[in-house]
């Protein structure tokens, strides 16, 4: 099923042109390594360093769901430009601070990455495990925290959603997204359309993966860059 519709106007167009004006060479522009590419994909290499699969799966073998969801959290955090809000963080680090919550964040994370069910199956999964998760004040259900582990771990699989970024960003490539604020499989889905069909539309700049795009997207949504 269909979530999203491509309108017929010049948006596409619009939102190339000032991509390739803040970066001539596209994706293999340097400036454009420099401050959209280089620290992404440097997290995502800090994440195989530190929780690749067979690493992940050891340390669930031996229950260290403490260890593991404080690395999960560490790798995000040494990240040049961190992804999430600082509140996003606070809660976090909050819910994963009781052992059942740790547990919890650390098997689901697991299942969301390498469980061989479908993606829609394990998506829906690991977002009831975040909505479950114990939270003090501040609510941890939030499209960043959902997304950013995915896209620092997989970024050939998944994508990560800051929502007020790229629904502008989708209004701008002309794209009527099915947006829901609470995280949910629908509107990943949607995201996940929206970003197969940029990076067909983008194929001669060669995209390598969904940092690529999401990069892209970024530009064209961010009061970075106007």
């Amino acid at each position: 099923m269909a979530h999203c519709s491509k309108k017929t106007t010049d948006g596409p167009a619009r939102c190339r042109r000032k991509f390739l004006r803040f970066f001539p060479r596209g994706f293999r522009d340097e400036t454009y390594i420099s401050w959209e590419r280089e620290y992404k994909w440097q997290t995502h290499e800090l994440w195989q360093q530190t929780l690749a699969r067979a690493e992940f799966r050891r340390l669930l073998r031996g229950r260290a769901f403490v260890e593991i969801a404080q690395r999960a959290l560490r790798v995000e955090q040494r990240s040049r430009h961190s992804m999430i809000f600082s509140f996003e963080k606070m809660a976090l680090r909050d819910a994963i601070k009781p052992k059942a919550g740790a547990q919890a964040f650390a098997e689901g994370l697991y299942d969301l990455l390498h469980s061989t069910s479908s993606l829609q199956n394990r998506f829906e999964r690991w977002v009831e495990t975040v909505a479950e998760l114990p939270r003090r004040q501040t609510r941890v259900l939030t499209w960043p925290v959902v997304t950013v582990f995915g896209f620092i771990a997989q970024p050939d699989v998944h994508f990560f959603l800051k929502p007020k970024t790229m629904r502008a960003a989708a209004q701008a490539y002309s794209f009527d997204c099915a947006y829901q604020s609470r995280p949910s499989w629908d509107t990943y889905a949607s995201l996940l359309e929206f970003a197969g069909v940029v990076r067909r539309d983008l194929r001669d700049l060669r995209p390598r993966d969904m940092i690529d795009i999401q990069s892209f997207l970024w530009v064209q949504g961010s009061d970075e860059y106007k």
